[in-house]
């Protein structure tokens, strides 16, 4: 038995009740998470347009849109609408999203064909692993967006284990999928490119495609994850740390979460920021001559002073500072548009620089480090630093900060009566104290507005 023979088995057998509780309830606030940035999302003017175009046959649900498609298009609308307001989880190992590149096309394979809720959340269980698993063993090249490549055979492995496929079936599925990823550039997010925001759907979308191809009798090579992360799409792939702790050490327990409405990238300098303000306050900021960050290697990359658009606010570092200290927060409210437009924010984002150390570099993946030092124009300095990054395992939101967020990227699209309704439903379906078809019912409310 090779590798792929074992990490095939062990997505075709994971079982959701046979999971630790503490692993079922956290599955819950993942899932919880994922539904409602999808939600969010949706109601996103471009999102909305786009699925407009889209005929109203099919039985699957397009989160927050009150209303449905054909599955193939939901598992791409639901994905695209998960990443648009860069708000879901992420696992720092993975160095991406595995969520919302799963959780799209194994709900809508899981309402059309009926299918209970454990093998629901089997199967997002199982896709997450994968997924994350195979981000974690290899290095994507440098110029590659991580969202679009292993997220397909994540969600190839949610759809096969939902249809109840052998080890030998799911070895041949993800061998399919291996190659359907896609070519992601890096820029598209650098420079506000709204076609970054597609990668997560297309993943969901080819991974639902894999699976009901590998059931019709298609077939792909014999090892197509060395072929695409050995040789292909990345710079090193190595199965032994893919097989590490595999059904022991799950990745979807190590995630994180967001409160900063911002690439993950930005969180650092962030926490800084609030460590600063809650230990000593913050200058006002038309006072600041300069501000100074400090992080790793992936961060200094965002280092745009000017973004065009609420896409490219969210990944360049000082925009994210002038928003914060312009707003006083770094919610969904401070990276609209209106923000992006906004004088005080644009005058504040020349200000800021941001440099690479190579030591904090070395402390990825447990910590993101960063170091902000702010100067006012009488010379007085304010500095904050942060290591491991709020929403971490190391360092965890509570359940009512998370339960907030929720309520707040839910109530673009649903009143707050059902979104409570819909969190308690989240967690009870992973508690299996609810069937799928009752929860499913309320992601099918239509929206607000």
């Amino acid at each position: 038995m090779d590798y792929l023979d074992t990490f095939s088995g062990f997505a075709a057998s994971v079982n959701f009740a046979d999971l630790p509780a503490p692993l079922r309830a956290h599955t819950g606030w993942v899932l919880a998470d994922t539904v409602a940035a999808m939600a969010a999302g949706s109601a996103e003017p471009e999102l909305r347009a786009w699925a407009g175009l889209q005929p109203l046959t099919g039985g699957a649900t397009l989160v927050g849109l009150g209303r449905s498609s054909e599955p193939m298009m939901a598992t791409l609308i639901n994905g695209t609408a998960g990443t648009f307001l860069e708000m879901d989880e992420g696992n720092r190992f993975s160095r991406g999203h595995p969520a919302v590149h799963v959780l799209p096309a194994a709900l809508a394979l899981a309402e059309t064909q009926q299918l209970d809720a454990n093998e629901f959340l089997s199967a997002l269980v199982a896709g997450y692993e994968v997924g994350s698993r195979l981000g974690s063993a290899s290095q994507l090249r440098s110029a590659m967006h991580p969202h679009g490549t292993w997220g397909t055979l994540g969600a190839a492995a949610a759809c096969a284990r939902l249809l109840k496929r052998s080890g030998t079936q799911m070895r041949e599925t993800l061998n399919i999928a291996s190659s359907m990823t896609i070519a992601t550039s890096k820029r598209t997010m650098l420079e506000g490119g709204l076609v970054r925001n597609v990668y997560a759907g297309l993943s969901n979308q080819n991974g639902w495609l894999a699976a009901q191809l590998a059931g019709c009798g298609f077939t792909g090579e014999r090892d197509g994850l060395q072929s695409l992360f050995g040789a292909i799409i990345s710079e090193r792939f190595d199965t032994t740390a893919l097989l590490n702790g595999l059904g022991q050490d799950w990745h979807i327990s190590r995630n994180y979460f967001k409160l900063h409405s911002c690439c993950r990238y930005n969180h650092g300098t962030l926490d800084a920021l609030d460590a600063l303000a809650s230990r000593e306050g913050l200058p006002s900021a038309e006072t600041i001559a300069r501000i100074e960050v400090v992080s790793y290697s992936h961060a200094a990359e965002l280092s745009d002073p000017a973004p065009t658009n609420t896409l490219a606010a969210k990944f360049s570092v000082p925009f994210a500072v002038a928003t914060r200290l312009v707003n006083g927060h770094s919610g969904l409210s401070s990276f609209t548009w209106d923000a992006v437009r906004d004088t005080r924010v644009q005058a504040l984002a020349r200000k800021v620089s941001i440099t690479e150390d190579p030591a904090m570099t070395r402390r990825l993946p447990d910590e993101r480090p960063a170091r902000v030092v702010i100067t006012d124009n009488a010379g007085r300095q304010w500095m904050g630093e942060a290591g491991a990054n709020r929403g971490d395992d190391a360092l965890p939101y509570t359940p009512a900060e998370l339960g907030a967020k929720f309520m707040d990227l839910c109530g673009r699209v649903w009143p707050a009566a059902h979104n409570r309704q819909l969190l308690a439903a989240t967690h009870a379906l992973c508690a299996g104290q609810l069937d799928m078809p009752a929860w499913i019912a309320l992601l099918q409310h239509r929206p607000e507005n």
